[in-house]
């Protein structure tokens, strides 16, 4: 397999949190498939005279078809030019990047994965929070607030995401979150548990609140559709170095 896609992890935002192979990989392209989060900025890396194509998905926006992209990908390597996929966040949390994979090794196409800082590492960072503690938050866990239709899914694990000695940062949860605290309280949280909710992160426009699942869920039941990017962190430390 000569021919090379190369995922690139852009991080949420901020071009000075790309890596060093990041920024090299875009350099070196001829073509940049790029997520509407993984824009501005960024883009700036890519070599005078590439090709940069946008292909972002954003709920609520026209997007692009995940099959029209896969066929991008391929057309594209297939003809020699070097690609580069630019997924914003680490490219393997939740970015489709599964079936972008999927695409190209049925093509025998090779690819490789440039790994990056994901929004939970940065908002906790930014919050001045580490995301675990050796005796009171020895698990943090990654979920998804949104299956493929949008909604809240259905078979997440009620009794881990309770856990109140756990870290849960919730990717892609501003609609559902409401539904996702009642069934946490359900379970057994507590609804005075601290939760983080950070907004646009890497952006002019960053906004980190501290509040708690109950109040959290209560303002985002009140908000009118989602129109930007956010990640929720929730637990034991959560709420901690206001």
């Amino acid at each position: 397999m000569s021919s090379l896609v190369s995922f690139v992890s852009a991080g949420p935002g901020d071009p000075e949190l790309l890596t060093l192979k990041a920024a090299a990989c875009l350099r070196a392209a001829d073509v940049v498939l790029y997520d509407d989060l993984a824009s501005g900025a960024i883009l700036d890396h890519a070599r005078p005279g590439a090709n940069l194509v946008a292909v972002g998905k954003r709920a609520g926006r026209p997007s692009a078809k995940q099959e029209h992209v896969n066929r991008l990908l391929i057309d594209y390597a297939a003809a020699g030019a070097r690609v580069v996929r630019l997924k914003s966040g680490d490219a393997g949390i939740f970015g489709r990047l599964e079936e972008e994979i999927e695409a190209l090794r049925a093509a025998g196409i090779g690819y490789e994965i440039i790994p990056g800082v994901t929004s939970a590492c940065v908002a906790a960072a930014h919050a001045g929070i580490p995301l675990t503690r050796r005796h009171t938050s020895r698990r943090v866990q990654f979920v998804t607030g949104a299956d493929v239709a949008g909604q809240l899914p259905a078979n997440l694990n009620w009794a881990a995401l309770a856990d109140p000695e756990s870290t849960t940062v919730v990717y892609m949860g501003k609609r559902t979150f409401p539904a996702l605290a009642a069934k946490l309280i359900e379970h057994g949280m507590a609804p005075d548990t601290a939760a983080l909710f950070a907004e646009s992160l890497g952006h002019a426009e960053q906004r980190l609140v501290r509040t708690t699942i109950a109040k959290l869920a209560e303002q985002l039941a009140q908000a009118g559709p989602a129109t930007t990017a956010a990640v929720i962190l929730f637990g034991a430390l959560a709420g901690e170095y206001p």
